[in-house]
């Protein structure tokens, strides 16, 4: 199916004899920042109150087996963008073997790559990313040269800021590509998010958009950031107060959606990147699921999910099937009618799965888990084999694990990887081998490039983002 052009899918289309062609659906995604799986109400919260999330799950399918490619912001992020696995687009590490892009780095996403806003763009949709980026802060990978006609929001992660031994400029606010605000107000950007998603909803109801909301909240810092409205106000210090906040940013958008008649003409994808960070005392929530997020562990990977799109996505349903971020750019291109990439990717179009058909499985016969360059697991159906690692890499420049022996789960009863069942089952264990021993020929690991790896973006001479005036 590579590079063919595909038909605008029925269910978003009402045909009436000679009628011209129906419009293709609108198409959002919400995606949160560090944001846990058990985080939320419709995913076992009984700390946050999520009221908004919680009717979009009435209304709509939580996706319980929802996987980022990466347990880490810009791999994931560029894994979303380009439907393929962070490896194969040399995004899975930043110019100084760490894990994520920093400011002021001369890599990023190459503009060779096409993203879901050019394949979306191609068919006439109008395009638009807010919020956190997070693949490139020269001009070269920033959004608007991505596919996305505009672009508000910062460039990186909200604790990228200046500090002692890292002389980072102030976080700025961009829009499209120029700064016009540093430091950013960072209380202020999930309120100042969800305004702008509303505004670009109300400005091009008339016409297919893609819209990308990527809030830098929870985020990473120690204390997140919430608006007067939101601080102090949850049951659970600054986290909850911004997770509070994200419910109701999502619900302006929702309401939008209805208040100007485009519900049944749109569909919503709300998910995070990630799972929640490890911290003393906890913040975030990753429960049922083991570990924490930074790790190849479920519940670094693993990520809520729920899909709304009324009258087309069955309402309180729930998919157990293993699906992907990456998956969201073939599924998009599919029901806008839009050809695939023509290079590789790794995604698989999943709209049976989200439309409900009775028979839908997971197009994906293996998952791989990578941290950084590393292969360190590998899912087929309920099953998860931890491979045996001499060394294992974690995401912290410099720091590497001890060696690991080879583990077994059945991650659909046993969430928390709680029972190694790998002496028990020995040709499953056998199978999931064979499965990562293709993945490191195709994408490779710490001894090898893959066949299939494509370059970053590099530039030669990065210069910081700064306000105009201070250039």
């Amino acid at each position: 199916m590579t590079g063919v052009l595909l038909p605008v899918l029925a269910p978003f289309s009402v045909l009436h004899g000679a009628s011209p062609p129906p419009r293709p659906p609108n198409l959002i995604v919400l995606l949160c920042d560090n944001l846990g799986f058990g985080d939320t109400a419709p995913f076992g919260s009984t700390v946050h109150r999520t009221p908004e999330l919680d009717r979009m799950a009435r209304e709509g399918m939580r996706l319980t087996h929802l996987y980022a490619a990466s347990g880490v912001c810009t791999p994931s992020r560029a894994a979303l963008m380009t439907g393929s696995y962070p490896r194969r687009v040399n995004l899975h590490r930043n110019a100084r073997g760490g894990a994520v892009l920093q400011p002021v780095e001369p890599i990023g996403l190459h503009p060779a790559e096409e993203t879901i806003a050019e394949l979306l763009r191609a068919r006439g949709y109008a395009t638009a990313m807010i919020g956190k980026w997070h693949l490139g802060d020269q001009a070269p990978f920033l959004p608007t040269r991505q596919g996305f006609e505009s672009y508000l929001g910062v460039p990186y992660s909200d604790d990228m800021t200046p500090r002692e031994g890292q002389p980072w400029p102030d976080l700025p606010l961009l829009r499209n590509e120029e700064v016009i605000e540093a430091p950013v107000d960072r209380d202020h950007l999930t309120q100042r998010e969800a305004e702008a998603a509303v505004r670009f909803i109300r400005e091009h109801r008339e016409r297919p958009f893609f819209l990308y909301v990527a809030h830098a909240m929870p985020g990473s810092t120690r204390a997140p950031h919430a608006s007067p409205a939101f601080r102090g106000r949850s049951r659970n210090g600054p986290w909850g107060d911004a997770v509070e906040e994200l419910d109701w940013a999502a619900g302006q958008i929702l309401a939008a959606l209805r208040e100007t008649d485009l519900a049944e003409h749109t569909l919503v994808l709300w998910t995070s990147d990630n799972g929640a960070p490890r911290r003393d005392p906890e913040q975030g929530s990753n429960r049922p699921l083991g570990g924490w997020g930074y790790t190849t562990n479920e519940g670094g990977m693993r990520v809520p999910g729920i899909v709304w799109a009324p009258g087309r996505v069955p309402a309180g349903r729930e998919c157990a099937e293993l699906t992907t971020l990456m998956d969201v750019l073939p599924t998009f291109v599919r029901l806008a009618g839009g050809r695939l990439p023509a290079m590789a990717i790794d995604g698989r179009d999943v709209w049976p799965l989200l439309a409900g058909e009775p028979d839908a499985r997971s197009p994906h016969e293996a998952f791989f888990y990578y941290n950084g360059e590393q292969l360190q697991a590998v899912r087929s159906g309920p099953w998860k084999l931890h491979l045996a690692l001499a060394a294992r890499a974690t995401s912290t420049v410099g720091k590497a694990g001890g060696p690991r022996k080879a583990q077994l789960f059945d991650v659909t009863r046993d969430p928390g990887e709680t029972k190694d069942l790998h002496a028990q089952q020995p040709e499953i264990v056998a199978q999931l081998e064979r499965a990562a021993a293709a993945a490191r020929v195709e994408l490779g690991d710490t001894d090898r490039p893959g066949l299939g790896q494509r370059p970053a973006g590099w530039v030669s001479d990065p210069r910081p983002l700064r306000l105009p005036a201070a250039r």
